[in-house]
């Protein structure tokens, strides 16, 4: 059965003099605050939609290749992904660094590149960005 999520935000003003605000309708933590400056020149406490896409991504890819360590029959220990989404003004979203450490007892590094990839490919996130450079480092604790 489908799953719906559900975000909201509103927008005050005009792009570059303007703010908002960003919600999810399952947290109950509040809105986040959204604005040109922050997305343009980065902020370290302004959320952005390209901080929004680097969550979605970032976890998605850990399921991902959490249940191919274990179609492996190699359940890892722990799963650490960090991503970091890239917007160029005038450009656009131009790309996705995905960074993973792992602990995966009983596998070797090269079987662990191989998942990590195929992981990479098949999360539904990396498909849903599919029109922009998705890279990958991946390392074996």
């Amino acid at each position: 059965m489908p799953v719906t999520s559900e975000a909201a935000a509103t927008w005050t003003g005009s792009l570059t003099e303007g703010s908002g605000t960003v919600a999810f309708s399952s947290s109950h933590l509040g809105t986040f605050p959204i604005d040109w400056k922050s997305r343009s020149e980065g902020s370290e406490t302004t959320t952005t939609p390209e901080e929004l896409i680097a969550a979605a991504h970032a976890s998605c890819f850990s399921m991902a290749l959490s249940h191919a360590l274990a179609e492996n029959g190699t359940p890892p220990e722990r799963v650490d992904t960090s991503a970091s989404v890239t917007f160029k003004p005038g450009v656009g979203i131009t790309g996705s660094h995905l960074n993973v450490n792992a602990s995966v007892p009983g596998l070797t590094a090269e079987k662990f590149q191989e998942i990590a990839e195929g992981a990479k490919t098949g999360c539904p996130v990396s498909q849903a960005l599919a029109g922009i450079e998705i890279t990958l480092e991946a390392t074996l604790a």
